[in-house]
């Protein structure tokens, strides 16, 4: 066994300048980690994860560009899957956690983790594991036991049709196509649209469709 420890290279994904810097600081003062880069949102989180090649990304959810961490998560693992991502930020609700892990994030962490927290974060992401904190574990263990069958359905405030249609729109499918999969007219396909705007409270199709998608509906 070398007597010589890797170091870990870090990079640091929230739009919040003095968390970037408090959560980089951290991982400078931590013995064995390196901090590789930062990025305020998902465009910038990704081409840092391409230069710099860090083993881990600590990754916020709520970024800067309009675009979400659960999107940088998903696009950063599809490139690079020598790297893993940590998600630290204050979401706790189901749909956020289940997104991100359905992403491919291997650990989650709200904000105000201890510092020992972090590092062991890190370290278990880097070396390829999964790690929970712990209220984010107890919320998982709670949905498994659950059970699938039983589970709560995203968006539970929609009609089950009108999940069916978003999940096909999700799936890229235009209005006349959907219409003609779920044997309906377009004009009942673009009645359960706007009623799924209106319910999801976002402005356009578009938005819809990341909702959607973050919730792990759209996979073909």
């Amino acid at each position: 066994m070398s007597g010589e420890q890797e170091v870990i290279r870090v990079a640091v994904v929230d739009d919040h300048p003095v968390f970037r810097l408090g959560m980089s600081a951290l991982l400078a003062s931590t013995p064995g980690l390196e901090v590789a880069g930062e990025a305020a949102d998902a465009d910038e989180a990704v081409r840092v994860a391409g230069l710099r090649q860090p083993q881990v990304v600590i990754m916020d959810l709520h970024l800067g560009d309009g675009r979400s961490g659960v999107e940088a998560t998903r696009e950063i693992v599809a490139r690079y899957p020598g790297t893993g991502v940590l998600v630290v930020t204050m979401l706790d609700d189901d749909d956020s956690v289940f997104a991100a892990l359905r992403a491919g994030a291997r650990g989650y962490l709200l904000k105000g983790a201890a510092p020992g927290e972090v590092e062991r974060a890190v370290r278990a992401v880097a070396n390829g594991e999964v790690l929970l904190g712990p209220v984010i574990a107890s919320r998982a263990i709670g949905f498994l036991s659950a059970g699938r069958t039983g589970g709560r359905a995203p968006f539970p405030e929609l009609t089950d049709r009108e999940r069916e249609v978003l999940d096909l729109v999700a799936q890229g499918l235009g209005n006349v196509a959907v219409a003609r999969r779920l044997t309906l007219s377009p004009k009942t396909v673009r009645n359960h649209l706007s009623n799924v705007l209106t319910k999801l409270q976002v402005a356009d199709r578009g938005q819809a469709i990341q909702r959607a998608r973050e919730a792990g509906l759209g996979q073909p």
